[in-house]
């Protein structure tokens, strides 16, 4: 993470108030230790940056919380209104000891949760402060916070669909035989910045045999008529709020025989499983709608990733819709529908839209067209 990352929009105070609070709340006696990322953005609305000098955000189980951050790093949190969120502030200058104030902070906690992407460098050290708590992953304190998404949310995840289904709709202006994934790949980095997000996130145009790999990039392979090209895109709005959507086009008439037939297998397993979203259902429901289809015409060997996964300020993060996972959905819950059908070495597809678990049923931010999309 870079240091521009220190500037960002934010919620108003009281918003991140209520989550600090609610953070103390579910947290239950276990002191915080929350690294520079996502879940630090969505607690004060600044995600800062982690370097080898530690910058922590400390929720002791009871008293007000503390920013623990180098004093050469300070400024950068100067946009931040923690003496309105009640977080006080505690700088450090090279030679002092920030862990110290880490635990001079949390007290003698049983249990600390430390956040799940903390540098090991800055974990070990925690380790040896406070020596007596027992050290687990803040994820599942902070996910029970962040999966509900409330409305201000919702309207940011509204808004990133609505930016890359424009980006989706400008894919035929770039995508045409005789110019390489990466040409390709290079003018949709740029109509995904032109349409409203911070940054280019991830581009994947896997043409031909390269669509048939899930987490293709880009490469230098010149597209043929005929291809079939899986498009995956997404980035961050200025909010943080992320965008993540995958079409499927052919450059003219496909070449190979079962494209259609196949096609419209995956087409009907994709709606499916949004049919299926409502708030009480697993979300391992979900899954099984999309895969059962998948299988039931012989292609379950071939849908080789789960259903979807979480979105929000992580373009992956929690519910993740897999087989396994019991979780009853609830509205404001947002995550992907994405199922694939992959053929090595021939071609592959896949269909993606984010949607929210709404009081009675379902939305998706996505409106582009499913079906396949000849250019």
């Amino acid at each position: 993470m870079s240091r521009r990352s220190l500037h960002q929009s934010a919620p108003d105070a009281g918003v991140l108030r209520k989550r600090l609070e609610r953070a103390q709340q579910v947290a239950a006696g276990t002191g915080l230790v929350i690294a520079p990322g996502s879940d630090l953005r969505y607690l004060i609305g600044q995600g800062g940056g982690s370097f080898e000098r530690l910058t922590a955000l400390v929720v002791p189980a009871e008293g007000a919380p503390a920013l623990v951050v180098p004093k050469l790093e300070a400024p950068g949190y100067a946009d931040v209104p923690l003496a309105e969120l009640g977080v006080d502030v505690l700088t450090w200058v090279d030679g002092d000891d920030p862990y110290a104030l880490v635990g001079d902070r949390l007290g003698k906690p049983d249990q600390v949760a430390v956040s799940d992407f903390a540098i090991a460098l800055h974990v070990l050290a925690l380790r040896q402060a406070i020596p007596a708590a027992e050290q687990v992953l803040a994820g599942p304190i902070v996910r029970e916070l962040r999966m509900r998404k409330d409305a201000a949310e919702i309207a940011e995840l509204r808004a990133a669909g609505a930016a890359i289904d424009r980006v989706h709709a400008r894919v035929p202006e770039f995508l045409r035989a005789g110019r390489t994934e990466a040409e390709v790949g290079a003018d949709i980095t740029r109509a995904i910045v032109e349409e409203g997000h911070e940054a280019a996130d991830f581009v994947i145009v896997g043409s031909g045999p390269n669509g048939a790999s899930p987490h293709h990039d880009v490469s230098d392979r010149v597209i043929e008529a005929g291809d079939v090209v899986v498009v995956d895109i997404g980035g961050p709005l200025p909010s943080g709020f992320n965008s993540d959507s995958t079409r499927t086009y052919a450059v003219g008439e496909p070449r190979d025989a079962d494209v259609r037939a196949t096609y419209a297998v995956l087409q009907e397993a994709q709606q499916a499983a949004v049919d299926a979203v409502r708030p009480g259902v697993t979300a391992e429901s979900i899954d099984a709608a999309a895969r059962s289809v998948i299988a039931a015409a012989g292609f379950g060997d071939y849908f080789i990733h789960r259903t979807g996964h979480g979105i929000g300020l992580d373009v992956h993060e929690e519910p993740y819709i897999v087989a396994g996972n019991q979780l009853l959905l609830e509205p404001g819950m947002a995550f992907s529908v994405e199922p694939g059908i992959y053929q090595a070495g021939r071609w592959g597809a896949r269909i993606e839209d984010i949607v929210i678990v709404t009081d009675d049923g379902v939305e998706s931010v996505n409106q582009r067209p499913h079906e396949l999309l000849v250019v």
